[in-house]
């Protein structure tokens, strides 16, 4: 086999990726299904990997799978998998075709910044949460960035455009809602995206080998893979060309060594090497006498990767241990519980679980979720809650836990949706304008789909009363509520969730009309 061709599938597979996971963040008009969403996410290590503690599902085994092909063939996720890794490759291009960056050349492994980044994610899990991960993990930075920044771009441009072809009387497109997000929120994605820009540009792959943990423990794994680039000193005519073109730096081509533990696979050296030089082979065909000044080092390297790698699953297992525990001791900020989306079960295992890839933003179809500033404690920035002060959870909508693919929201039928109480609206007459422009209203009860907020006499009007074992804290009522700027009734978290109870008389109304409704079996003329 052509050797430089491997290049070609890499770039081929690491575009599809990146076009159907950019889709899925991108899709603003929610046309993409669940399956076909979960389905590409599948191989995302880190959600992967703690779906898999949360559920312990076959379906979340994706991580499993590149370990393997890590084994056998070196840091594939990262080269071909891994979106944020795709991106970096996009901008490595673009900065040669303008000739800001044209080589690079070998540089030292930052060993102890790597793996020191890697000890602290894996050790933060069971200490403090999924604060470093959440901050750090590949898919879930590309998909804020897309999210955060690039989304609300593609919802104007689609604006602008239907504008424009109303004046011709085509109404093929038309105008979305765009829904801001809080500064705040937006620095983090802002920031990130900035370091990806210039570190490609200037240090290529330095972000997947020197901040990225994933990348840390791939490389841990990938130094023992079966296959390997290798360095043919036969066939080698010393010309450099495959350091020039190494995106990793570690190609050396004064010791013809390549440090396959940072490799990320772009194959760009293959596909560079004029005299067959590089080669990608099976990596066990040196002499034992070659092996033997080896020997001792590798036993060490592996025994300590090893241990690092089993540091991380643990504590990956330490934290959803935790997450379920029952643990309600969560920081609230401002005046209200923080509301968690329906399928966490509780804030902390949403906390503990959640790597805030903003997928449940992208896809809620009434941005009712937003990423969170302080409402879930400084641990918890960035990570979505719910919003109500200006949208509402769909009363028929259970999208956000079938596409989470780290099982924060774990997936919930309708009626189970429908049932599970994730707050309890609290009414504050001192605000409301039945109370305080002696006029009706009634918007809060007229929102309810359970009827968990009624109106009952007061002074010859109506006024607003709420039976919390009814409600399910969907915030209709408080988007509704026309106070400004302190809505008179607004939805308080509940820290564990809880099951709402039926309204038996809505259901008996609704029976009624259904009754009514249906046709007889012969016409009355």
């Amino acid at each position: 086999m052509n050797l430089s061709a491997l290049k070609k599938i890499r770039i081929v597979i690491s575009l599809s990726f990146f076009a159907a996971i950019s889709l899925i963040f991108l899709d603003f008009r929610n046309l993409i299904p669940t399956k076909y969403i979960s389905s590409v996410l599948f191989l995302q290590f880190v959600p992967s990997t703690l779906k898999f503690f949360v559920t312990f599902s076959a379906a979340a085994l994706g991580f499993v799978i590149i370990l393997f092909l890590t084994v056998l063939f070196g840091r594939v996720y990262c080269s071909a998998i891994c979106p944020l890794g795709t991106l970096q490759d996009f901008i490595i291009f673009i900065s040669r075709k303008l000739r800001i960056k044209k080589f690079f050349r070998f540089t030292k492994e930052l060993k102890i910044l790597r793996f020191s980044i890697l000890a602290v994610a894996v050790l933060f899990i069971p200490l403090g949460g999924m604060f470093i991960v959440t901050l750090l993990d590949p898919y879930s930075n590309f998909g804020r960035i897309l999210t955060d920044l690039v989304k609300p771009g593609v919802v104007a441009g689609n604006n602008l455009l239907s504008s424009a072809f109303e004046h011709f009387e085509n109404y093929s497109l038309y105008p979305m809602e765009q829904t801001g997000m809080s500064v705040p929120t937006l620095v983090v994605p802002i920031i990130v995206l900035a370091v990806v820009i210039g570190l490609s540009i200037k240090k290529g792959r330095l972000y997947c080998n020197s901040i990225c943990p994933v990348g840390a423990l791939l490389g841990l794994v990938s130094k023992y893979s079966i296959f390997k680039i290798v360095i043919d000193d036969n066939n080698c005519s010393g010309c450099g060309k495959c350091e020039l073109a190494c995106k990793a730096s570690c190609i050396n081509k004064k010791t013809h060594e390549v440090d396959f533990s940072r490799c990320v696979g772009c194959m760009d050296c293959l596909a560079t090497c004029p005299s067959e030089g590089v080669k990608y082979e099976y990596a066990y065909k040196k002499t034992k006498k070659a092996e033997k000044p080896e020997t001792d080092f590798n036993k060490r390297d592996f025994l300590v990767s090893t241990s690092v790698y089993m540091l991380g699953f643990a504590g990956l297992l330490s934290g959803r241990n935790k997450a379920l525990s029952g643990n309600t001791a969560q920081p609230i900020t401002g005046k209200r519980t923080p509301v968690s989306p329906p399928g966490s079960k509780s804030i902390s295992h949403f906390t503990a679980n959640c790597t805030a890839c903003h997928l449940c933003v992208s896809e809620c179809p009434t941005k009712v979720l937003q990423p969170a500033y302080l409402e879930y404690g400084l641990l918890g920035i960035i990570q979505p809650h719910m919003e109500a002060k200006n949208a509402f959870c769909n009363y028929e909508c259970n999208i956000c836990g079938n596409v989470c693919p780290s099982g924060a929201i774990l997936p919930l039928t309708l009626e189970e949706k429908k049932k599970t109480q994730i707050g309890v609206a609290k009414f504050n007459q001192n605000t409301c304008i039945v109370f305080t422009e002696s006029t009706d209203c009634g918007a809060c009860s007229e929102h309810c789909p359970t009827k968990a907020v009624n109106m009952v006499p007061y002074n010859g009007l109506f006024a607003p009363k709420v039976t919390e074992e009814l409600c399910i804290g969907c915030g209709a009522c408080e988007f509704a509520c026309p106070t400004d700027p302190n809505k008179s009734i607004i939805v308080e978290g509940n820290a564990i969730h809880k099951t709402a109870k039926k309204n038996i008389q809505k259901k008996s109304v609704e029976a009624k009309q259904q009754k009514s409704s249906t046709p007889q079996e012969d016409f009355p003329f």
